[in-house]
This record gives C-alpha cells, structure tokens and sequence, in this order.
C-alpha cells in the first residue's frame, strides 16, 4: 500500500468517527428534548390535571367495588372520565385519598383531581346524614 492510500484511508477513518460521534450527539439530544418535553407534560397533568370534556359535559353513575387506585382508574378510563391512569394513580398517592367503594355520579367536565375528592367522600357518610 502506498504512503497515498495509508492517507487516504487514515482521514477517511477519522471522517467515519467524527460522523459517528455527531450522529450519537444527536440521538442523545433529540432523547433528551423529548424526554424532557413528555416529562414536563406529565408533571402539568399530575398537578393540572384537565377534563375530558367541557362544561356542562355527561353525568355517568358508576359503582366503585374496589378501593385500589388502579382498578378504579382502569374502569373511570373506560368509561371516558379520565384520559390517563398513571395519572390518576399518582395523583391518589401524592394528594393521599381514600377511595371509599360504592355508587358515585361522576361528570365527564370533572378533572381527575375532582373525581378523586369525590371518590374519597364515603357515600355511607351522606346516607347517614339524610
């Protein structure tokens, strides 16, 4: 081989390197944008949390027969009054409810903070009162 091709074959080595390494810079960047961005989303739902629909929206009656968070969230998320359980969940444990089994008129305009000091309302409570 000549000392020309040896050249040749060196920069073009170091070309593929510094390529390779700015590639990587980039995936790494973009990961972290988006990271950050879909991370920022969530914390804003967790203490902003936003309702499914407007004002005045839809009245559902639902039957709570569990007191776990993800059971409940899995069945309010079927039924079109939460956009995201790990939401909910988080917000149960942060904001330390208790959801209390039993029958509740929920409102779709009704964010999932609402829905939770709803559900943390013992409905044994009011039929004592009445």
């Amino acid at each position: 081989m000549s000392s020309r091709t040896k050249e040749i074959n060196k920069i073009t080595g170091m070309i593929i390197s510094i390529s390779a390494k700015l590639i990587l810079y980039a995936v790494v960047a973009l990961l972290l944008v988006e990271g950050v961005t879909k991370g920022y989303a969530f914390g804003y739902e967790v203490f902003n949390p936003s309702p499914m629909a407007a004002a005045p929206g839809v009245d559902k009656v639902v039957t709570i027969d569990s007191d776990s968070a993800a059971a409940v969230s899995a069945q309010l998320r079927k039924l079109g009054l939460i956009p995201n359980e790990t939401v909910f969940i988080i917000q149960d444990k942060f904001y330390d409810y208790q959801i209390h089994p039993g029958t509740y008129t929920l409102n779709t305009s009704m964010n999932s903070k609402e829905i939770l000091q709803a559900l943390n309302e013992n409905p044994d409570d009011e039929d004592e009162k009445s």
